[in-house]
């Protein structure tokens, strides 16, 4: 296994984006490959920290990227950023962060004792993806390489990837069931006969799940840099954080987000993880912090995290080419 090259944005293993590359210069696409590799791409949620991740998806791409992916597996934010990075608009979705999501319409905390969700999923749904850049929500499910969207089942908070999306109303519903969060982002979402929160509460980062789904090789990108993190990766959820999620499923374990982004990092960083199997991981973080919150709606500095994110992406990129 190769290690990694020398750059703050990249961890893990150089192999992942090697592969890649190769595929960008073979100009291969799914279904027509030249080698026997299945690339994972897994998106994690985040709320507007996932203004990171949208600038590094312009950034994949500009660089001629989505051929090169299999399949791409979303939480939360990161669906429908995924959605649109399979449909053509990435730059469309990183530009609607600061233009179209940093507003109270959008995030208001002061909906939270009205009733109201403070995350107003219709804003993004019908006003943002429906008329303002639009999503070509016909197409989800038509694309080469699959997205594969994870929600929790709000009944025993264990993830699973949504199935049967046929029509414009399934994509719609899967996505929100894949960002809903009782008081936070509305109410569990009926799919499927069951009921379903955001995918990040029980899966932040689907990278095991895309092992196990048969990927030889994984990208990830994260929403939280190093700065981000809790110290501690094995300190578990707070006594705090576990008394609300039984009060309103999954609303404790998203709140204390950086705990469990830095347990995921290990299963990138560490080679002999008992569920990493053979497979190749690599993950994309921001190289610095834009100093901004789940719920920042601060214009600057959501735009400020977009270009981190692009930077971040294009400075592996370039080290994985050295």
């Amino acid at each position: 296994m190769t290690t990694a090259p020398s750059s703050a944005a990249l961890h893990g293993d150089r192999e992942v984006l090697d592969v890649i590359l190769d595929r960008l210069a073979g100009g291969t696409a799914p279904g027509a490959r030249q080698d026997d590799h299945r690339v994972a791409l897994v998106i994690g949620g985040g709320g507007m920290r996932g203004a990171y991740v949208a600038g590094m998806l312009r950034a994949l791409d500009r660089a001629g990227l989505v051929p090169a992916f299999d399949e791409v597996y979303g939480a939360s934010s990161g669906g429908f950023s995924g959605a649109a990075f399979l449909t053509g608009a990435a730059a469309a979705c990183a530009a609607s962060y600061p233009e179209d999501l940093s507003t109270d319409v959008f995030i208001n905390m002061r909906r939270l004792g009205s009733g109201r969700p403070v995350v107003a999923l219709d804003h993004l749904v019908h006003d943002v993806l429906g008329s303002r850049k639009p999503l070509a929500w016909h197409e989800l499910g038509r694309t080469p390489a699959p997205l594969r969207v994870v929600a929790t089942d709000a009944t025993d908070l264990t993830a699973h990837t949504l199935e049967g999306m046929e029509t414009v109303a399934d994509w719609e519903c899967a996505l929100r069931a894949s960002a809903s969060i009782p008081l936070l982002a509305g109410p569990p979402v009926s799919y499927g006969g069951r009921r379903w929160v955001d995918g990040s509460v029980a899966e932040p980062l689907a990278m095991a799940r895309a092992l196990r789904g048969g990927a030889t090789h994984v990208l990830v990108l994260l929403c939280r840099g190093a700065d981000d993190l809790h110290h501690d990766a094995d300190a578990g959820l707070s006594l705090w954080a576990k008394a609300l999620d039984r009060l309103v499923p999954g609303l404790g374990t998203v709140a204390q987000g950086s705990r469990r982004y830095g347990a995921d990092l290990r299963l990138v960083t560490d080679a002999a993880h008992p569920d990493r199997g053979p497979g190749h991981l690599a993950a994309i973080g921001p190289v610095r912090s834009a100093g901004m919150g789940s719920l920042c709606v601060d214009p600057a500095r959501v735009a400020e995290a977009v270009r981190i994110g692009d930077e971040s992406a294009d400075a592996a990129l370039v080290a994985a080419a050295v």
